[in-house]
């Protein structure tokens, strides 16, 4: 029913800049969460940025002042802009959706998944 479909990741030098695109379709649900989580081989899956369906954002640490989640309602698309990237950012990045809030940053409370895109931040 949703898809997910994640995009704008590539390889970039430390203290630039990527927006990574997620294009959600078969979105039938009132109130959902949706959210940017991260991953490296070997370790936790862990969320980066959460944004509620009336626009309320919640960052990680790691990432506040840095990242900037927002969506386009019209267009069915989420974001993450990513600025002062750092090598330790290098990670497969997500796209997700809780469609039963609330949603924090645990992956077990989403339901829906996108493919994922690789971001490469080189020192």
């Amino acid at each position: 029913q949703v898809q997910l479909v994640e995009s704008g990741g590539g390889s970039v030098q430390a203290g630039g800049s990527l927006r990574l695109s997620c294009a959600a379709s078969g979105l039938t649900y009132r109130r959902f969460h949706m959210a940017w989580f991260r991953q490296v081989p070997g370790k936790e899956r862990e969320g980066v940025a959460v944004i509620s369906s009336n626009g309320n954002p919640t960052y990680a640490d790691s990432v506040k002042g840095r990242f900037t989640i927002s969506k386009d309602n019209a267009k069915n698309t989420l974001y993450l802009q990513m600025n002062s990237l750092k090598p330790e950012d290098t990670a497969m990045y997500y796209c997700a959706l809780a469609a039963f809030p609330p949603a924090t940053m645990r992956a077990d409370q989403y339901n829906y998944w996108g493919q994922g895109t690789q971001v490469t931040v080189s020192s």
